[in-house]
């Protein structure tokens, strides 16, 4: 007869957004430093089910997006109900982490949320008094995905040089710098001496490609096109080759931070003091640059932009940000 399985069996209810969930990604060396062995069961959404890939400790990971009247619940509810769990954790403070059989369960509340930024918060959910920094998972087939969308446009005209990575849109409404000002920000980049022989790398997801034609217009022969061109893993690693990011509050702008890629993210209506990009080499430039107030993203001028390109490129330069 097979032995039963003796290792701590934990069910990590992630967040839905990809941003969210790099925010909370901290948490799964929490869970290999804190119960040693653990075989995590993930619930992702499908856009972010691809960061777990190659986590460690991961038996299965559950697709779960959201359904009409909370369905979605009701069909993890058929998935998990039957085991028992040694730790529940879950980032959306779901009725689903009370309900399954647990022994240890730390569930989000509002009651952590304290006006700290939300790393730190992540970090207080599991009860620690320091944050838990964002990880990325990379796998060798998100590296061979990105390696073969790249390496046959620098080989047919972008040719060797610095990249710098823009993410021109955001999901949500309101967060997307206008398109035509990604445009004009290339073009005013070209002019700039120490950007000669740059490229401009477009990238995004699938459904992403008109608002990228501005700036891929305004790159020319020196763009490089990764929008839509592998999920968010092949995406990330596609960043830990650049030299630089920029990009509107977005996943992919905690995904580029999260890599060690020198990260500029564009704020408008959103709390930047929490939601900034989390690490050493990050910055953030908004349309209202004091704390608690907002303005649309529209008011940040490309001469802002410019600048703030400018300043993290000089703390950076190329080259830096894989020392």
């Amino acid at each position: 007869m097979p032995q039963a399985d003796a290792r701590p069996k934990v069910l990590f209810i992630s967040p839905n957004r990809i941003g969210e969930h790099v925010i909370a990604s901290g948490i799964m060396r929490e869970i290999g430093r804190r119960w040693p062995g653990a075989a995590i069961t993930v619930v992702a959404s499908g856009p972010s089910s691809a960061f777990f890939r190659s986590a460690p400790g991961v038996v299965r990971t559950i697709v779960i997006d959201k359904a009409p009247r909370a369905g979605h619940w009701r069909t993890l509810w058929r998935q998990v109900a039957g085991s028992r769990w040694d730790v529940v954790i879950d980032t959306r403070g779901s009725i689903t982490a009370w309900l399954v059989r647990a022994r240890e369960r730390y569930v989000y509340g509002r009651r952590l949320e304290k006006g700290q930024p939300k790393v730190e918060m992540i970090g207080a959910l599991m009860g620690l008094d320091r944050p838990l920094e964002p990880e990325l998972f990379i796998d060798d087939a998100a590296r061979e995905r990105a390696r073969a969308v790249l390496e046959p446009q620098l080989a047919g005209g972008a040719g060797p040089g610095p990249t710098i990575a823009l993410a021109p849109i955001a999901v949500q409404p309101g967060k997307s710098w206008p398109a035509e000002r990604w445009g004009q920000l290339v073009e005013r980049l070209k002019a700039e001496p120490r950007f000669d022989g740059w490229r401009f790398m477009a990238i995004g997801g699938p459904g992403d490609q008109p608002f990228a034609v501005p700036m891929l217009a305004a790159a020319g022969e020196r763009g490089i096109d990764f929008v839509g061109k592998g999920d968010i893993l092949a995406s990330a690693a596609a960043l830990t080759q650049v030299d630089l990011f920029v990009g509107n509050d977005s996943g992919l702008m905690h995904t580029a931070a999260a890599a060690g890629t020198p990260t500029l993210g564009l704020f408008g209506p959103t709390q930047w003091w929490l939601y900034g990009p989390r690490g050493p080499r990050t910055a953030t430039v908004a349309s209202n640059p004091v704390q608690g107030q907002f303005a649309p993203i529209e008011d940040l001028s490309v001469d802002q932009v410019l600048d703030a390109v400018l300043a993290l490129q000089a703390r950076y330069p190329a080259g830096s940000s894989r020392a």
